[in-house]
């Protein structure tokens, strides 16, 4: 029982007597399934789960995610199967232990097969269940841990699937310093001289700029005390793997980096927030345009704080990231943190679950595995972006993102019907990327007339997702119809009018006239009018097969680069 003490020790802070049993159970069961298994360590298997709820721990779960933690590899690794544990242990425990196991591996014919398999039942588990994920990225952080006894190939493979996966996961719920860990982790495996040159660096730095570190944070902490705020100040460190990153992204020395000071300032209230970062203010001249408030904005994670960049003494950089004690806990636990309140069904837990549907999504509308994989990487990297409807409503995007995008993050019918945009009042080209701040109003059609061509510049997996499938139910829904005419020997015929706005430039109109005649419609009557702002008013009534063809020709329409908006009546 030796080995059950480090984690007894975590739980006992927190959890009641008759819990800590119920735990104690768990370990017991888990270490007599693992019995005779031995790590690529050496250490006996039980090792490994105790490390995992000692993690688990750490976040400051409940019983049964400390017991699933325990008990994690049973069903993959030992005879146990998930009746059993639900009969021991209850239904919640073994249904959080299911979604953790992998799938038999005999039923794939490559890894690559198996991986995503393995991820996408994992994500239909964390929809029900946010335990799971934090379960698996739990397992995963004490893998790489252990990484050392592996093969040098295996070692790669694991840290690049971790970087590409399970870091950009942790950060999306909220869990920096898991990511933190991972990201120095991979770093470590991937390429060992890079970290170790790293490493040293920063903590022969370290003692050179102690001095400066405790200046300024004196000067902060003075400066707070003198109007009555009390915070607690901390000197932030930069991950290892975040130094490396940048040094590759912006090719920037290694001292350049560790040459900006990171705060970390906790106060009591959310009053006091804005309180500080006004006196942070006076007392350091703040750099234009980088305050940014994630307090009245939070992330798609829940992550909150007000962040500034100013000029310290002697034109040093001094950022700091100003918060109350309940948004730290966040900023560090994530979507964990609200496990340890007792709050199952907060805010920040609905956004994440909403996140994975949005996969499970992707996962359902992907041609094949590799593109549901390149989707999931793609949307757990996008760094973010924040615009509003015209009735104020947030909606978060990935950077680059485009109207189309918009239009599909409020509602797929609201995609499917787009016709253009009007950005803070002004005509808008679709293909554009939004920029932070901006209000977008969406111009709709009463039938579907999205367009293949969207596929081209849209950067959301849900907007590719969604293109994709209306796409597939039109072409069906084309078969249908085109079989029914022939058969009755019907060719229908219809009128419609289309307004265009015209960029008013040499060679527009005569751009669409072309394309009308390109797509088999001929044009009944034709009508233009110089509008204010450098527009040309079109007015044409044009024939179409039926409403399918009607589409099409607004969609090449709106191909058109001069062509700001379109709209129809039949």
């Amino acid at each position: 029982m030796e080995l059950f003490e480090s984690l007894n020790t975590l739980i006992k802070g927190y959890l009641p007597e008759d819990k800590i049993a119920l735990v104690k159970r768990a370990f017991i069961a888990a270490r007599n399934a693992h019995e005779g298994q031995f790590r690529s360590t050496g250490e006996p298997y039980i090792t490994h789960p105790v490390a995992v709820a000692c993690i688990i721990a750490e976040m400051k779960l409940d019983h049964e995610a400390v017991m699933a933690a325990l008990l994690h590899d049973v069903i993959e690794d030992t005879p146990y199967t998930e009746e059993q544990l639900a009969a021991e242990f209850g239904c919640s425990t073994a249904e959080i232990v299911q979604g953790v196991s992998k799938l038999d591996k005999l039923k794939f014919r490559t890894r690559q097969e198996a991986q995503v398999e393995n991820f996408r039942k994992m994500i239909l588990a964390m929809t029900k269940d946010i335990r799971v994920v934090l379960i698996k990225l739990a397992d995963r952080t004490h893998n790489m841990q252990t990484l050392g006894a592996l093969r040098p190939d295996k070692r790669q493979r694991i840290a690049k699937e971790t970087l590409e996966i399970y870091a950009p996961l942790a950060h999306r719920l909220g869990m920096e310093y898991l990511k933190n860990e991972l990201g120095d982790l991979c770093l470590k495996a991937m390429y060992p001289h890079r970290y170790e040159v790293i490493k040293r660096s920063v903590e022969a730095a370290r003692g050179n700029l102690r001095e400066l570190i405790q200046r300024l944070s004196s000067e902060m902490q003075e400066r707070l005390e003198n109007v009555g705020i009390k915070a607690r100040i901390y000197g932030k460190e930069r991950p290892l793997y975040y130094i490396y990153q940048k040094m590759q992204e912006k090719q920037q020395h290694f001292n350049s980096i560790l040459d900006i000071y990171s705060f970390r300032i906790v106060v009591e209230n959310l009053d006091n927030c804005y309180r500080t970062l006004g006196q942070m203010h006076a007392l350091y001249k703040p750099r234009p345009f980088q305050v940014k408030d994630y307090i009245a904005v939070p992330k798609t994670n829940g992550y909150q704080s007000l962040h500034t960049s100013m000029i310290g003494p002697k034109g040093v950089p001094v950022d700091v990231l100003i918060r109350t004690e309940e948004m730290d806990l966040m900023a560090q636990l994530g979507v964990a943190a609200y496990w340890g309140y007792q709050q199952q069904n907060t805010s920040v837990q609905a956004r994440a679950k909403q996140w994975l549907q949005s996969i499970v999504e992707m996962q359902q509308s992907a041609g094949n595995s590799a593109e549901f994989i390149e989707n999931v990487k793609s949307d757990l990297f996008s760094s973010d972006i924040y615009v509003f409807t015209p009735k104020g409503r947030i909606v978060q995007l990935p950077a680059n993102a485009t109207a189309i995008d918009f239009a599909y993050a409020v509602h797929t019918d609201i995609g499917d019907r787009c016709l253009g945009a009007v950005v803070d009042h002004q005509s808008y080209p679709l293909s554009q990327p939004l920029q932070s701040g901006q209000t977008i109003e969406i111009k709709t059609a009463e039938t579907e007339c999205l367009n293949e061509l969207w596929l081209n510049f849209v950067v959301t997996a849900r907007a590719r997702s969604c293109i994709r499938n209306s796409l597939k139910r039109q072409e069906r829904s084309e078969f249908i119809g085109s079989t029914t005419l022939h058969s009755l020997d019907i060719a229908p015929e219809l009128e419609a009018e289309i307004t265009l706005d015209l960029l008013n430039e040499q060679g527009n109109l005569a751009a669409v006239i072309t394309t009308i005649a390109k797509v088999n419609s001929n044009i009944l009557s034709i009508q233009s009018e110089p509008k204010e702002d450098g527009i040309l008013q079109v007015n044409l009534r044009i024939s179409a097969s039926d409403a399918t063809h009607l589409n099409k020709i607004l969609h090449q329409l709106m191909t058109l680069n001069g062509v700001v908006r379109a709209s129809c009546n039949k």
